[in-house]
């Protein structure tokens, strides 16, 4: 059984959108308050780095509209939180023989494979973040066909081709949407060390070999751990590298 609904916090289920993100910015101004904005069908879903997000039918799309306080780095905090929330809400969803981790900075694997991604997107001008928009896309029913993965990038899996089980995407949101709002709760009360803690509690590859690639350099080097910013830190033969910024890949 799962927590109640986060109280104030608004819920759209909408049949089809665009994408989830684009969406909750259009009817942000007209929001009174934290809104998830869920859709069945996304036609047009973006992953990180301006990549497309596929999404096949029976999967998960929903964004957090948000109006946090504080500036940029504050908002990049939440991208930590929201990568908890989905942790705690999979976990629920799949059971206890599923193995989940994070892999940085906020992919969540299911027994080795990327079930879940997360993709954060501010208006605001400056220094000043006025709204985030939490986007979040998981692989509920069935997961994107592998030759749409970039090469040497972990593979797609999906819940149900991993444990079985079915799970809709209204249920989904009434596991994620309490599950975030706990997290936030805890980054409010006790800061930004408390969510790190947590987060490398449940890292993938921690204290093992990983590789990061920003444009066309490509650094490899022992995972060690995110700093107070949430930057990846690795140990690295010429020294310690730390990387704001990075697609992260898992090699020897």
């Amino acid at each position: 059984m799962s927590d109640p609904w986060p109280e104030g916090v608004g819920r759209f289920v909408l049949p089809r959108t665009d994408s989830t993100n684009a969406q909750a910015m259009r009817l942000g101004p007209t929001l009174s308050g934290p809104t998830w904005i869920a859709a069945h069908e996304q036609a047009a879903g973006r992953g990180r780095r301006g990549r497309e997000w596929v999404m096949p039918a029976g999967n998960f799309a929903g964004t957090l509209y948000l109006r946090p306080k504080g500036g940029v780095a504050a908002a990049a905090q939440l991208s930590f939180v929201a990568a908890l929330a989905l942790y705690d809400a999979l976990g629920a969803a799949c059971g206890p023989a599923a193995r989940l981790a994070i892999k940085w900075p906020n992919d969540v694997l299911l027994n080795g494979g990327k079930v879940a991604g997360i993709l954060l997107e501010s208006a605001g001008t400056g220094a000043e973040t006025q709204a985030v928009c939490v986007g979040i896309g998981v692989n509920l029913a069935a997961a994107p066909d592998i030759g749409a993965v970039e090469t040497g990038a972990v593979t797609p899996v999906s819940v149900k081709g991993e444990t079985g089980f079915t799970v809709t995407l209204e249920d989904f949101l009434d596991l994620l949407a309490p599950a975030f709002a706990r997290w936030q709760a805890q980054l409010d009360t006790y800061g930004f060390a408390s969510i790190r803690n947590a987060w490398l509690a449940r890292a993938a590859r921690l204290g093992e070999t990983i590789i990061a690639r920003t444009g066309k350099s490509e650094t490899r080097g022992i995972f060690e751990g995110i700093d107070d910013t949430g930057a990846l830190i690795l140990q690295t033969p010429s020294g310690r590298q730390v990387l704001p910024a990075a697609d992260v890949f898992f090699g020897g």
